[in-house]
């Protein structure tokens, strides 16, 4: 069992958990994933990792709520047990010092994209950043997201917050200033990411993206999280999760992701009727 150390809501639908994961955190690197299982009969949900503590021995995880097993998550409280946390999985960011690099985050991306920022400004490269939600309540971390950043731009989609943009305006704005970004990561949405590459492509800057697909085992052996990349079938879980954003079908990736709506959406139905019964009965 691992066992939740803290919970703090971020917003009605993004939650983060701080779990007790000392063997995790030990080997951990940003832009790796854990595995969760509420319980024994859970869905195993791929997180990407938030942060860490190794001398804590923590991992935090951010999540939304969107489907039954994550809004299942998201009823857990401080001093409950997780039934599963595997981890890390996936390869880690190639971290170097490259110069001038961007991260860019929009809604829950912010969460992932942290930990990549602040091991790039200890690498000693020029951080600038850019984080952006759908509305200024789906926004969280600028400060954490501005202590590792030179520079950071907040846009919101509806114009409550920052900037009354979507993260590639600012993007495009920063790349047509300036030639000394040397690459870009977003992190994101799967369409967000997909115009981010296609921002970045013009300018001929490296640009690296975490999918998000759907995906099993975790361990290459079931291939749901397939993906076609350059032309290639990649497995997300032992190949990525990070890619090449220029080389990503994204198209097909997405064709992928709604492949299980209808079952997701029975699943939902389902459990919010059990869990309101439980409340009526309690």
């Amino acid at each position: 069992m691992y066992r939740i150390l803290e919970k703090e809501v971020l917003s009605e639908v993004n939650k983060l958990l701080v779990v007790d994961a000392p063997e995790v955190a030990r080997k951990a690197e940003a832009g790796q994933f854990v595995i969760v299982r509420v319980d024994e009969k859970g869905e195993r949900i791929p997180l990407t990792i938030a942060d860490l503590d190794r001398d804590q021995g923590t991992i935090t995880i951010v999540f939304q709520e969107v489907g039954k097993s994550t809004m299942q998550l998201g009823t857990l409280q401080q001093g409950d047990d997780l039934a599963g946390f595997v981890g890390p999985l996936g390869h880690a960011t190639e971290i170097e010092n490259y110069g001038v690099v961007l991260c860019v985050g929009g809604g829950v991306g912010i969460a992932p994209i942290y930990p990549i920022a602040r091991a790039l400004k200890e690498a000693g490269n020029t951080v600038l950043g850019i984080i952006g939600a759908r509305t200024r309540d789906l926004l969280f971390w600028e400060n954490k997201m501005g202590s590792v950043c030179d520079e950071l731009v907040v846009c919101t989609d509806d114009g409550t917050y920052g900037r009354m943009a979507l993260v590639t305006q600012p993007m495009q704005e920063i790349l047509s200033s300036r030639d000394d970004v040397e690459r870009v990561w977003a992190i994101g949405p799967a369409i967000m990411m997909k115009f981010c590459a296609r921002t970045t492509e013009p300018f001929s800057t490296p640009t690296i993206v975490s999918l998000n697909s759907i995906m099993v085992d975790g361990t290459g052996m079931c291939g749901a999280c397939r993906v076609t990349v350059g032309g290639q079938t990649k497995f997300v879980c032992v190949d990525g999760p990070e890619f090449d954003g220029h080389q990503v079908d994204w198209d097909l990736l997405m064709a992928r992701q709604r492949i299980y709506l209808d079952e997701e959406k029975r699943a939902k139905e389902h459990w919010h009727q059990e869990h309101s019964c439980r409340a009526v009965e309690g």
